[in-house]
């Protein structure tokens, strides 16, 4: 039987993104870049808080201490257990923002930015580690967008949405330095987004105006498609107890009242049960 997507909490989010499952408070973060929110949604209860944060926010992500990292307009931030914010790392530059993001297995957060006008070359993707220092991985990208791990940690998969393809880099874990940029799989359905990768190895895709979400084999090899009723898929993630549920983010931004009443769904948070076998989230170190 098809796996089918259904709506886990009928928001209108603008442009929702980075979904990420934390196991402590049985919850998934998510956020709307454009309204400056974070949200934590909880399957359990159906409930949806929302916490608003100082700048646009690209993504959130779990920290080992408790609270969370931000990966804001003007760099990454850090929100206390207690409300608090302060900035970790502050790289303010004119008409970019931050977007995704993703903490390694060593709790170094890799965090994406791109120009608000989609210049080419406009943004990068910077590793940051725990204490606020960083280094640029990759320079003169455009959309900086999905970052994911290999199982064991020898692979990082990476997409700049207008290639129109997912890369996979050798890595050093000890070092994080990732080496042999190649192709694993090329792109002819709308758009890379966001990805995952689940505990076989393989690599799930969100597809922005590709109303879909694909998964590729470790071999590059599309052998899965969940269809949804929305053509902005953004990203997705695997929560739940068992991390068996794939939840997927969708944005409304750009889209015409017309288009708008033909897919009312657009910027809801949906949730396939039982898609397949999620990794554990890795949290920030800092």
């Amino acid at each position: 039987m098809p796996l089918a997507a259904e709506v886990a909490l009928p928001a209108r989010a603008i442009l929702g993104e980075g979904p990420t499952w934390d196991d402590r408070t049985g919850t998934l973060l998510w956020v709307d870049i454009l309204a400056s929110r974070v949200h934590a949604y909880s399957p359990a209860t159906g409930t949806d808080t929302v916490i608003e944060t100082p700048q646009h926010v690209g993504a959130a992500k779990p920290r080992e201490g408790g609270g969370l990292v931000l990966n804001l307009r003007d760099g990454v931030g850090l929100l206390d257990p207690d409300g608090g914010f302060r900035w970790l790392v502050e790289w303010p530059v004119a008409g970019v923002r931050g977007n995704d993001a993703a903490v390694d297995a060593a709790g170094r957060l890799w965090a994406g930015t791109m120009a608000y006008d989609v210049r080419p070359g406009g943004g990068r993707l910077n590793r940051v580690e725990p204490d606020g220092s960083f280094v640029t991985v990759l320079d003169r990208v455009t959309i900086s967008n999905g970052i994911g791990w290999s199982p064991d940690g020898s692979r990082m998969y990476f997409i700049d949405t207008p290639l129109r393809r997912v890369d996979v880099f050798d890595v050093d874990g000890d070092t994080g330095l990732v080496t042999a940029r190649r192709t694993l799989a090329a792109v002819t359905r709308g758009q890379p987004d966001g990805l995952t990768v689940d505990a076989d190895g393989c690599v799930w895709v969100a597809l922005w105006d590709g109303g879909a979400v694909h998964r590729y084999t470790p071999e590059g090899e599309l052998d899965r498609v969940i269809d949804l009723p929305v053509s902005r898929v953004t990203a997705c993630a695997f929560g739940g107890p068992d991390l068996a549920d794939l939840y997927i983010t969708t944005a409304s931004e750009g889209l015409g009242e017309e288009v708008l009443a033909t897919q009312p769904h657009a910027g809801a948070l949906f949730v396939v049960p039982g898609a397949g076998a999620g990794l554990p989230t890795a949290r920030f170190a800092g």
